[in-house]
């Protein structure tokens, strides 16, 4: 088969299991892909060559056994360069730890490799997480695969980019305030921001101990479900994972009908300021819900302004403490503009950073009440503009940088200080010719409903399917 990298996750993992295709030919595919795709678009930071290939003919060999590995068995992923493998280098996208070998492997590493997933390598990121725009000033800027002049969305990067190309079938991301949904949205791509503790965090490079969640970028709902069905669950590593019962996201990620379920538009908070051709693809969107047998209903939010405060306190308390070290060692080690982050952080004291982390279930029991006692899922923007260029948002730091970082990552943060869920899904372009995403807002753990409703709309829409041009 010439076009194995169109095939999705899903696809590819049967196609193996039924021995319609080899691993070998699988990982072979995607690898031409990256050789072809990797100068023009910089998604990765290593290429794990040989021992991909090593891996996909032992795959090969285990099922010509009889032995399958699991539901990933010899498909080829890669994934954000700061979950740690034992023995390897992980940069975090930064020249602070270009040097850093890990002695560890993350949970979610060790889950996908009991699955059968191959790891091809790991990928492009802002520098330690802490930007929303996907540059870096170390490994080279990620290229958006739709117009190389325009942001990547980060700070998964890498991440986004290599599955909207087909490099990849799926790659993992973090989201602290939105870096999972960010560049789904400006790459194309499905991803879902976990509820907090959904997923473990052990062995993955921290920004925000208080916020940090990690989650799958994929071609579609179904590959995304497949993908958390994997890494989901409690572990003893971390101890903040919770014992919740995981859902049946495989059985739920199905296209159907809506009826008697209800989509909430938000007013208030995430239509300030939202430009025309972003709510036109909203407003789209909640066409489709309502031909799916949906009812769409305006929903009042309540003060999130206060909540994405809490959000930066959150964030700049844990900087502080994970960076303060390096700081005082290797400040210049970093770019200007992480470097100039990390360094507002030291205005936050302890009591804004505690009165931040008692209000969260205050915020969250609000939102219970105001949102979802109305309605089960909100549909709502990703950002408020359409995609920037990469030179509109090259700044190094100072008040300008800090308005705009604020203002990209505005409608993600408070999600994040409520511990919710969210999928990001493709829904339309704008006049520039970049994909624009929407993200389903759920209560915590309903990873599964998201699936859901995100399951729907893509069997009534090909936005997902779409492939970047300059990655034909």
């Amino acid at each position: 088969m010439s076009d194995l990298h169109t095939l999705t996750l899903t696809e590819a993992a049967a196609a193996i299991r039924d021995k319609k295709v080899s691993s070998v030919e699988l990982t072979e595919s995607s690898l031409k892909r990256i050789k072809a795709f990797q100068p023009k678009f910089n998604a990765f930071v290593r290429i794990d060559e040989e021992s991909a290939l090593a891996g996909a003919r032992a795959c090969d060999a285990a099922l010509a056994a009889g032995k399958s590995r699991g539901p990933l068995h010899g498909v080829p992923l890669a994934h954000k360069d700061m979950f740690y493998r034992r023995g390897l280098v992980s940069t975090c996208g930064s020249k602070v730890r270009a040097n850093f070998v890990a002695d560890t492997t993350a949970t979610v590493l060790e889950k996908l490799d009991a699955a059968g997933a191959l790891q091809l390598g790991t990928l492009n990121m802002t520098e330690f997480a802490y930007g929303p725009t996907g540059q870096n000033a170390f490994i080279g800027d990620a290229r958006n695969p739709w117009n190389p002049d325009y942001i990547t969305g980060g700070s998964s990067s890498g991440s986004g980019v290599s599955v909207a190309a087909r490099m990849v079938y799926a790659a993992l991301g973090s989201d602290t305030a939105g870096s999972v949904r960010m560049p789904s949205s400006i790459c194309g791509v499905t991803g879902m921001k976990t509820t907090f503790s959904r997923v473990s965090r052990a062995g993955c490079m921290p920004l925000s101990q208080s916020l940090d969640t990690i989650g799958p970028l994929t071609r579609t709902v179904a590959d995304n479900a497949l993908m958390l069905s994997v890494i989901a669950g409690v572990d003893a590593r971390d101890a903040s994972t919770s014992n919740v019962p995981l859902s049946d996201y495989l059985a739920a990620a199905k296209p159907g009908s809506l009826k008697g379920l209800r989509i909430g538009i938000p007013r208030g908070y995430f239509d300030d300021k939202l430009e025309a051709d972003v709510k036109a693809v909203q407003d789209a969107a909640a066409a489709v819900y309502r031909e799916l047998g949906a009812e769409v209903l305006e929903v009042q939010m309540p003060d999130l302004d206060a909540v994405n405060g809490a959000g930066f306190m959150l964030t700049w308390g844990d900087v502080h403490t994970i960076h303060s070290q390096w700081m005082a060692t290797q400040a210049g080690d970093y770019s200007p503009q992480t470097r100039g982050r990390i360094e507002v952080t030291l205005g936050a004291t302890a009591r804004d950073y505690v009165d931040a982390q008692r209000s969260r279930a205050r915020a969250l029991k609000e939102f219970n009440a105001k949102v979802f006692s109305r309605c089960d899922a909100v549909l709502a923007p990703v950002h408020s503009f359409p995609v920037p260029k990469i030179a509109d948002v090259d700044v190094s730091g100072g008040a300008t940088m800090l308005r705009i970082l604020d203002e990209i990552t505005r409608l993600m943060r408070p999600v994040n200080v409520l511990g919710l869920p969210a999928l990001s899904l493709p829904s339309g372009f704008t006049p520039s010719g970049l994909p624009c995403g929407l993200q389903l807002i759920g209560r915590p753990f309903a990873e599964a409903l998201l699936y859901r409703v995100g399951a729907a709309y893509q069997g009534a829409t090909d936005w997902h399917s779409r492939m970047p041009t300059a990655a034909a």
